[in-house]
């Protein structure tokens, strides 16, 4: 499969190739109920496999040392290669991109996974799970070339889609499986909205069934990733997909948050840190800090201001029928980036 590379790198990429292929076959299984359990154990061997054959490729050793640097560990006489979060760390470097969150929230998801079963998780992760598989590709091309992609061997590369059962299992959760989705909302709400929206974080696409065409090169159906039509195009799927979903119900204040949630989310993304205060432990992040900020940024009048509605929209909104503010996910990441810094921090009581 490999031609023409050094045998290590050969070794390393056919390895990441049959398992990235295996992960496929294991999720597209009729029988096979916990299709997520099984796919992402192997594409993570995948992931690892890769890295193992780019770092040869650029003449890297990933193998980790002992603690005089001079000679490589080992494990029962074999020695130790970097586990897929070292190698996501040396391959990425500084580099914050929605493929590495994507990779990086199914390491710590391998290891809460690996030992049950727990089928209802699958719709829950399935865009996730499609885009680990197509950035693998992705990464194959971009380091190895073209002639090495799964789409070259698999006429339909993703044929991962969540039946109406499994989307209804997803309603009711063992305890489990809450823990775990727990997590994922948890991880999910720790990055920021551009790499959430990304497709290489979490890929979502249309599945049209194009009409009978006499070329024999015609697809019978074909995807098109939304983030890469032009605006034209956006504007006729929208119209199409007007036209099949169920009826919309407007939400009021879709997008927005209570300053309960605001203070909640920026303390876990804080990494839920304690202070003293009055000899008390209490959250870093509070209701008293929150009122500190609003007031030093001015992102909003004090409350019976004759100008209420005077805020700063794209961090804060007033909701004239409940005479209260209600705040932007811009907010959530204006002040986890600040509260980050302990002197801004400390700068909000002087």
């Amino acid at each position: 499969m490999s031609r023409g590379l050094p045998l290590n790198v050969k070794l390393c990429l056919d390895k990441a190739l049959d398992s990235a292929l295996l992960s496929v076959e294991t999720y597209n299984k009729p029988a096979v109920k916990f299709k997520s359990g099984g796919y992402i154990v192997l594409m993570c061997i995948a992931w690892t496999s890769l890295f193992h054959a780019i770092f040869f490729k650029r003449g890297i050793k990933p193998f980790y040392r002992e603690k005089n640097k001079v000679r490589f560990k080992r494990v029962d006489g074999e020695i130790q290669f970097w586990e897929l979060a070292t190698c996501v760390k040396e391959y990425f470097k500084g580099e914050d991109c929605a493929i590495r969150k994507n990779i990086e929230l199914f390491i710590p998801l391998r290891n809460k996974l690996e030992h049950k079963f727990l089928p209802e998780l699958d719709a829950n992760i399935f865009a996730e799970c499609q885009a680990l598989l197509l950035n693998f590709d992705k990464i194959v091309e971009k380091e190895f070339g073209e002639d090495y992609c799964l789409r070259e061997s698999l006429s339909f590369a993703l044929q991962l889609f969540p039946s109406s059962r499994t989307l209804a299992m997803g309603i009711k959760m063992s305890k489990d499986a809450q823990k775990i989705t727990r997590f994922i909302d948890k991880y999910r709400a720790s990055i920021s909205t551009d790499i959430m929206q990304s497709g290489e974080y979490s890929f979502k696409a249309f599945l049209i069934q194009v009409a009978n065409h006499k070329s024999v090169d015609a697809l019978p159906v074909q995807f098109f990733p939304y983030d890469k039509l032009t605006d034209d195009e956006k504007k006729k799927v929208e119209r199409i997909a007007g036209l099949i979903k169920e009826k919309h119900i407007p939400v009021v204040n879709k997008g927005t948050l209570k300053p309960a949630t605001v203070i909640q989310q920026v303390q876990e993304r804080l990494g839920n840190p304690k202070i003293i205060r009055g000899k008390k432990q209490v959250n870093k992040f509070n209701s008293d800090t929150h009122t500190r900020c609003w007031k030093k940024y001015e992102v909003r009048p004090e409350r019976n201001s004759d100008n209420p509605e005077k805020t700063k929209p794209e961090y804060c909104l007033y909701d004239e029928p409940n005479n209260s503010y209600l705040y932007t996910e811009k907010w959530v990441e204006f002040l986890v980036k600040k509260m980050q810094d302990d002197d801004e921090y400390q700068s909000l009581f002087k």
